[in-house]
């Protein structure tokens, strides 16, 4: 655990009453950001106070009011869910980068160069994001901010969101093993044939087709036949 002068303050307020608890900053950030699954080691000092700067604590009634008990570690979890910690410039960086390479992610997956019809490499979209100085906020759902990144990234990269259909035809040696690579993706469509062979339509993002062709010729030697379903 950190000493007291490298501790962060958590910061709470219920009905207009300011509460405060000195926590771990590292910690904290790890139990906001679902890699620490308990709250252990995460408070420094086991008061809540009004202002913890001053030293100033609050009354066991205040704190029964506005917690409905004085548990620390159950004050605690309310206040790290419905409060707000401060992230150290270091966290904040990290914090920024791993939204950004989920966002990434998202667009190379799922978007095509509608010029060409291919997915845009992750290098590209990383660049772009770069060049239009697209805000992309840490704290945000990733899912959630493609919708204004688009906006932001269509002036200078041209995606669009696009699905695509694969029709599918694997040899019966081959095909109970190679359904369970389908199924990771969407079958609309799947019949059996009487020699054990399997014919099936798989819908997946665009960006997703070379990683789909990759895994369904590994799993089956390369005899498998596709074609997309216009």
């Amino acid at each position: 655990m950190v000493s007291l002068d490298k501790a962060i303050i958590a910061r709470y307020d219920h009905e207009g009453v300011h509460f405060e608890l000195f926590v771990d900053p590292d910690m904290a950030y790890l139990y906001k950001t679902g890699q620490k699954p308990d709250l252990s080691n995460i408070l420094v000092i086991e008061e809540v106070f009004e202002d913890a700067k001053k030293g100033e604590r609050h009354t066991e009634q205040a704190i029964k009011k506005a917690f409905q008990t004085t548990d620390i570690m159950k004050i605690l979890e309310i206040m790290l869910k419905k409060g707000e910690v401060p992230l150290t410039t270091e966290q904040r960086k990290r914090l920024l980068e791993e939204k950004e390479k989920k966002i990434v992610a998202i667009l190379a997956r799922e978007c095509v160069d509608p010029r060409t019809g291919a997915p845009h490499p992750p290098q590209r979209i990383e660049k772009a994001l770069l060049e239009a100085k697209v805000h992309i906020d840490p704290f945000k759902n990733a899912d959630a901010q493609i919708d204004d990144v688009l906006k932001s990234l269509r002036l200078i990269l041209p995606l669009k969101f696009e699905k695509v259909k694969i029709a599918v035809r694997i040899p019966a040696e081959h095909a109970p093993k190679a359904f369970g690579t389908l199924k990771e993706f969407h079958v609309t469509q799947e019949e059996w044939q009487s020699n054990g062979s399997l014919i099936a339509v798989v819908e997946m993002p665009a960006g997703m087709q070379g990683d789909f062709y990759n895994r369904i010729n590994k799993v089956t030697g390369g005899t498998v036949e596709t074609k997309v379903v216009k």
